[in-house]
């Protein structure tokens, strides 16, 4: 599977340099937020979904594998989490562990079935998986089926950092974000990272040069379904609920266009997108059920006018004007 983006060219040490500008930069802007006035919440919503979509561009972007059952890692990471917190009593530390372990098992589990397949039927086995585990937790007892797990405790991290403070959750959930993005950041510039956007570009060309392809593939994805997991765990702390919603395959849905309308395939792209889209549910909401049809075409406008995504087409200008 080729990547949207046309740019693969090589990786050079100025490329690196230019993005590790630009990290320090976003960097900077998200730790101001607290004293610009923006509201704290969506901010920190944004920020969870941000490392979510850049999980799930790990995998489609850089290995050309399509998932339509990434929700079932935000979700699974969220119940374990709550469950920890609110039903054992774990500290915050012990119950983002729960949600990213039980996100790593899934995710070997997962990937063992649907990483022998390739193209549309590998999507539809991870689709299929997560609305099963849909349906799982529906009829499953401790995850309060419809209801979900509601009045999550948020505690304090490390028995002293006090999570219900908002500002202090901000800073929490920024941190988490930050590390989980350069995590990304450094295997999308690693070898490992090397072989995978070989593999998207010629597969047979990488099993031939000796390349185990299947071993690398499932790296990948459970790479990306454990930090997937991870904003998981985070977003349980800011919502301070987990529900069927982050399981259901509309979230899956919203996760790819997330990274579609950033930038397929970028390293900043996804993080945009997350921010568009977490922006107009939240400021557009007023419309109801209008917000659905306005998203799609804002989409249908992008994918015709922004082939590349946002980041994509700013990138493509860039080394063109070079």
């Amino acid at each position: 599977m080729t990547s949207i983006t046309d740019e693969t060219l090589p990786i050079t040490p100025r490329a690196v340099r230019d993005e590790m500008i630009v990290f320090v930069i976003m960097a900077a802007l998200l730790a101001i937020v607290p004293f610009t006035g923006l509201y704290p919440f969506f901010v920190m919503q944004a920020l969870c979904f941000a490392l979510l979509a850049c999980a799930f561009n790990l995998l489609i972007g850089y290995g050309g594998l399509l998932s339509f059952g990434h929700a079932m890692f935000l979700g699974t990471a969220g119940y374990c989490s709550a469950h920890a917190l609110k039903v054992w009593g774990l500290p915050p530390e012990l119950g983002i562990l729960t949600g990213i372990a039980g996100a790593f098992v899934l995710s070997i589990i997962t990937g063992y079935i649907s990483i022998r397949r390739q193209g549309i039927y590998f999507s539809m086995i991870t689709l299929a998986l997560s609305q099963l585990l849909y349906f799982v937790y529906l009829q499953t007892p401790f995850t309060h089926g419809e209801d979900g797990i509601q009045g999550i405790p948020q505690g304090r991290l490390f028995g002293f950092i006090d999570l219900s403070k908002p500002t202090t959750l901000y800073y929490v959930v920024l941190v988490g974000f930050l590390a989980g993005f350069l995590l990304i950041f450094r295997t999308i510039n690693s070898p490992f990272g090397e072989v995978l956007k070989s593999i998207r570009e010629n597969e047979q060309r990488a099993i031939s040069l000796g390349y185990k392809t299947d071993q690398y593939k499932l790296l990948a994805y459970i790479l990306s379904g454990t930090i997937a997991g991870f904003a998981g765990s985070l977003k349980v702390f800011v919502a301070q609920n987990a529900s069927l919603t982050d399981v259901h395959w509309s979230m899956s849905g919203e996760i790819v266009l997330m990274t579609l309308v950033g930038g397929l395939g970028t390293v900043f792209g996804p993080v945009v997108g997350a921010f568009v889209i977490i922006a107009m549910q939240q400021y557009l909401a007023g419309f109801g059920q209008w917000v659905t049809v306005i998203q799609g075409v804002i989409f249908v406008a992008c994918v015709l006018t922004f082939r590349r995504g946002v980041v994509g087409e700013i990138a493509h200008l860039f080394k063109r004007s070079l």
